[in-house]
């Protein structure tokens, strides 16, 4: 019998949840589901451009599943892609992370803040 899934911690929920290719009905194209945990392992890896080690540790889960969940992702993207299929992102156990992160422009630092408290100077 297969382990439970752990809940994946994720920053929030994607601006945008369908993407598909211009000028096609989405009646007449088939749709890739991306889940809301394969989607934030992509945000960290790719567009954060985390190691591995970081993101998993951002999403409280293991180093390996992390690459198992990135490995997933970047594959349903490419054959959405590729093969012009319509790409949902929805789904998954995951947990919504109450604060806020921020880098220092100047000296890259990191640092979380609570949600509703400002943006801070």
């Amino acid at each position: 019998m297969a382990r439970p899934l752990c809940c994946r911690r994720v920053r929030g929920e994607p601006r945008s949840t369908f993407f598909k290719p211009r000028g096609i009905p989405l009646a007449e194209l088939e749709t890739i589901v991306l889940t809301v945990d394969e989607f934030e392992a992509v945000r960290l890896a790719d567009l954060e451009g985390l190691y591995q080690e970081e993101g998993a540790q951002r999403m409280g889960i293991s180093r390996p599943t992390f690459g198992r969940i990135v490995e997933s992702a970047r594959k349903k993207i490419a054959e959405a892609l590729v093969n012009g299929k319509a790409l949902e992102i929805r789904g998954g156990e995951v947990e919504m992370v109450n604060e806020r992160e921020f880098l220092c422009g100047s000296c890259q630092h990191r640092w979380q803040v609570p949600y509703g408290t400002g943006r801070p100077d």
